[in-house]
């Protein structure tokens, strides 16, 4: 078994307004990476509606399916924006996590990272917002759990940003245990310690800006990683964003490539080591590629 990456080009397709972070350049650039990682690879299949329904309602899908312009751009909220793209591409980011959980659920791989974009995690209910139009990885792990039967999965988002979508759309599920690592204070202010889920399933680790990798390693292996072992998933799904990044404009927690290989590899200790990884931020090219070469070489490494 090995590391399968799902991608497609229609995640091109979402196109934002100039100057805007969350650019197809990002994608372009995490490609140039895994093309040199000798992985196999799976084009993103068009997600089902039906597997969107799981976590938002009708209405909302159809809103932002019904708001995609003919040309130029719709803005949704303040940094969330539409173009005639924009919904096939987040329905191939769906299409490419479900795909992914298949896989690796069935055995057909052992680890999994899907290329797509738009990212996801601050999707809530019925609110597109943070660049955000679906709720990609919180689908993931229904998916996991509805569709084949699982009885305990994982999320871990080490995004520098708070997951708050993820934590809205999950917010009662019981068998979803919901780890955030962020940044704090930041975007969009949610994410404290206190905020812990209907059945106390959720864990948020506000780090505070220029703590650096040092301060994240040792908040994980004093809290996250013994609460992942208590919990016994048999799926750990990464909302992986590389914005924590110490070249990354939007944010300052200074970590390196390293910090993310070091991340990856502990994680895979976890659930037999059945991860599946989706991405989520992280907005200087160079940064970006540097630690999705770390994050999914640690990937293919034990796949």
């Amino acid at each position: 078994m090995s590391c399968i990456v799902f991608s497609h080009a229609d995640c091109a397709r979402h196109v934002t307004p100039p100057g805007h972070p969350e650019r197809v350049e990002r994608l372009t650039a995490v490609e140039q990476v895994l093309s040199g990682l000798g992985l196999t690879r799976r084009d993103c299949p068009v997600g089902a509606e039906e597997e969107v329904l799981r976590v938002h309602p009708k209405r909302y899908v159809e809103r932002v399916r019904g708001a995609v312009p003919r040309e130029g751009w719709v803005q949704l909220d303040g940094d969330t924006y539409l173009s005639p793209g924009s919904y096939d591409a987040a329905m191939r980011a769906v299409g490419g996590i479900c795909a992914a959980v298949d896989a690796v659920v069935t055995g057909e791989a052992k680890t999994a990272f899907v290329a797509g974009r738009p990212p996801g995690h601050h999707a809530e209910r019925e609110t597109a917002m943070g660049f955000c139009l679906f709720g990609t990885v919180a689908i993931g792990a229904k998916r996991a759990l509805d569709h084949h039967g699982l009885s305990r999965v994982a999320i871990v988002d080490f995004d520098v940003h708070h997951g708050n979508g993820t934590q809205d759309l999950l917010w009662d599920e019981g068998r979803c245990l919901f780890v955030s690592s962020h940044q704090m204070p930041l975007y969009p202010g949610t994410g404290r310690a206190d905020e812990r889920g209907a059945h106390g399933q959720m864990l948020n680790v506000p780090l505070r800006a220029g703590s650096g990798g040092k301060a994240m390693r040792d908040v994980y292996e004093r809290v996250v990683f013994p609460l992942l072992k208590a919990w016994g998933p048999e799926l750990l799904l990464i909302s992986a964003g590389f914005d924590a990044h110490a070249d990354d404009p939007l944010a300052g927690l200074e970590w390196q490539a390293e910090d993310y290989a070091w991340l990856t590899d502990h994680l895979c200790d976890f659930a037999g080591g059945r991860v599946v990884s989706t991405l989520e931020g992280g907005y200087d090219l160079d940064a970006l590629a540097a630690s999705v070469a770390a994050h999914v070489g640690v990937l293919k490494e034990r796949g």
